[in-house]
């Protein structure tokens, strides 16, 4: 069985006692391991090994079971990802009418290459999923939480410079 290196020294301090605090406060927390792993997400963007060796050893549970937890359900990152996910649906509605094409400018307008899942500058992520749920819709792209309806190809650029702006201000 191969050594695994942790450097718990990745781990932003500040966020780990907001972190703890969270946990201390949960009644049961081996029950609450799911809210965990979301406030943990929220704090720290992504979990990180060593961010789940963590919650592991606070709630008192075997870090194969977090780690489980973690790679089982979608919504939980295991690599760092960008402040605004873009998510283009290719479900069979979506493709239908032309997810492709969108995915393919998304790519083109944040100069990615066809692996990459991260913008250079760490402001975008773009991911391809198999169905967002709202169908009729299609095609549908969301950006973190916002979903955008009937999208087009040429409105990709106004998006992109849209949480470029967003991006701008908050600086």
């Amino acid at each position: 069985m191969p050594h695994i290196e942790f450097d718990m020294s990745i781990l932003d301090p500040a966020l780990l006692q907001e972190l703890d605090e969270f946990i201390e406060v949960q009644e049961f927390p081996q029950e609450s391991i799911i809210a965990i792993l979301h406030k943990a997400q929220e704090l720290f963007l992504w979990l990180p090994r060593e961010l789940q060796l963590h919650i592991a050893r606070k709630t008192d549970l075997p870090a194969a079971r977090i780690h489980g937890i973690v790679s089982f359900y979608s919504f939980f990152l295991e690599e760092p990802n960008g402040k605004y996910t873009v998510s283009v649906c290719m479900g069979t509605a979506c493709f239908v009418k032309g997810a492709q094409p969108i995915l393919d400018e998304f790519r083109k307008q944040l100069g990615m290459g066809p692996k990459d899942k991260i913008t250079k500058d760490g402001v975008f992520s773009l991911n391809d999923v198999r169905c967002i749920g709202a169908c009729g819709l299609a095609p549908v792209v969301r950006v973190n939480e916002k979903i955008y309806g009937h999208f087009k190809v040429e409105q990709v650029k106004e998006v992109i410079q849209h949480y470029r702006e967003l991006e701008e201000q908050a600086q």
